[in-house]
Order: structure tokens, then sequence, then C-alpha cells
């Protein structure tokens, strides 16, 4: 198991303005950190790769589609194929950074809505577009991991049940889903419980309060999320997710318009020890 920390807290595009941040990361006993890959080029994130491997910090990645000219399952041809593409950059991007996992809500741009679930058609281009992705990654050592989020920030991957059935549409090795304690404690009728039920589907895991603050001054039950990983035989990461109102474009996303938290060292130092010491505790219960 390895401990992450998800960087959008600070940014949506890292620098070398952002390395006090990473060495605080870094000195407060994290593995590694989740980049966004949301602009820059494959010499950036190859620059940055260096730059981590300098600071013995390993990496995930994470991206989301950023607007609807880049719509995987768009009814435009041109937008579809234009969101193929971008998922491939993602990919590049992602495999020069040296992550090991890319996640991220992938398949639709955020807070737009339909009106309804997804119809036939769009699931169809979702397991049509992730499948491209999925082979466009092949034989880069990074693993993708489609994000399930909650009904009032998309309405084409609401659910564990169904981010497991895409896992197993797409049928790549080196394609899963994500579970994230936030979205869970939403959707899910038994967030700890379907955790059996998708584990052979699951590549990644984000640890997230039910406010989006502070992991463990929530009502989380995070312990039962870490027994049910433990007995489900999950060994990969469990990277801390928190977000802020700093900046604007993640704030108006997340719907974050008040302080959720004293501090960012607050939320990195209190969360790595929820996680080390619920992780140790799980032994006992799993």
């Amino acid at each position: 198991m390895k401990i992450g920390f998800n960087l959008l807290l600070w940014t949506t595009h890292v620098t070398d303005a952002d390395t006090v941040v990473l060495e605080q990361l870094k000195a407060a006993g994290y593995d590694g950190v989740e980049v966004p890959v949301f602009e820059g080029d494959e010499a950036h994130y190859a620059a940055l790769g260096s730059r981590l491997d300098g600071l013995g910090l390993d990496r995930t990645a994470v991206a989301i589609v950023q607007d609807e000219a880049r719509n995987p399952i768009s009814g435009d041809r041109a937008c579809r194929r234009a969101g193929v593409d971008y998922l491939k950059w993602l990919v590049d991007c992602s495999a020069a950074l040296g992550a090991e996992v890319l996640c991220g809500p992938f398949y639709q741009p955020l807070g737009v809505f339909s009106g309804s679930g997804p119809t036939d058609a769009e699931w169809d281009r979702i397991v049509a577009a992730h499948t491209e992705m999925a082979a466009h990654a092949a034989g880069s050592g990074l693993t993708i991991a489609v994000e399930p989020l909650n009904r009032f920030e998309c309405y084409a991957l609401n659910t564990a049940e169904r981010a497991a059935a895409l896992a197993r549409a797409v049928g790549s090795d080196n394609y899963g889903y994500l579970y994230d304690t936030f979205h869970a404690n939403i959707e899910e009728k038994d967030p700890a419980g379907v955790i059996a039920e998708t584990a052979g589907q699951m590549a990644h895991v984000h640890i997230s309060e039910n406010d989006r603050g502070t992991p463990g001054r929530g009502h989380i039950d995070f312990q039962a999320t870490f027994d049910a990983l433990r007995r489900a035989g999950y060994d990969g990461w469990l990277t801390v997710e928190a977000f802020g109102h700093a900046l604007p474009d993640i704030a108006a996303a997340t719907k974050v318009w008040r302080p959720l938290f004293d501090s960012e060292a607050q939320v990195f130092t209190e969360a790595i020890a929820l996680v080390r010491g619920g992780w140790m505790a799980s032994e006992a219960h799993a």
C-alpha cells in the first residue's frame, strides 16, 4: 500500500513554484503525489517526473474532460474523435510523468446533465473511447482508473457497480475503476460493502471526507473502508483528496464555497495519520 496526496488542493498545473508543497508532503511521510494533467505537454511532465524522482516521490495522475468539444460521449462525431485524441494525450503526458495510475472522470464534462441517465448509445461510446484509451496505454506501465462521480456532478457514471461493469466491458488488464469515499458516501447504500462486490475491478482509491475537508473530521467511516479493502486484498494507492476554495475553477467544480479546514498542513498531517493508523488497525479486523 502507498499513501498519496492529490495536488488539486493547491494547483491545477504543477510547476517549480510548487516545490515547497512537494517537499512538505515528502517530509510528512507521503509516498507520492497525484498530479493534475490539465495543460502542458509531455516535455513538461517528463521534467516534473524527474523532479519528483529527486524528491523521492512516486506519482499518480488525475484528469477530467474539460469541455464539450472534447467530449467522448458527445452526439457529434467530431467531438467524440477529439475526445478520444484527448484521452490519448492524457495517457502520453501521464506516461511521460512516470505515473503509475491515471485516474478521473474522463468520460464527460463535469456539471453537464441530460435530464436522465446515460443512453445505451452514450454507454457504448464510453466503452469504445476507453477501450481505445486502454489500448493506447498498453506497454506504458500505466493503469487507468475511471472514477464514478455522484449524480450532482455528472450523469454518465455514478456508482461502483456501473464503474465495475464498465471495466469489464473494456476488458483490459490495465483498466479499472477508482473507489472514492466521498462519492460512495452519497451513491452507495453500503459504501464499505460495495468494495467486496467490485474489488476485482478496483484500481485506485481516494480517501475523501464527506465535506471534502480534513479526513477524520467528518462522518465517513474510514475504518470500515480500510477493513473492507484489506479483506478484499487491495494493496494499491490510498490517495487523499481534499478541496479548498482558493482556486476559483476548482471551487466552482467541487462546490466548495467556505473554508473547510484551518490550513492545508492540517489536512495533510491529520490525513496521513488517519490512513496509516487505520490501515494498521485493519490488520486486526480483516
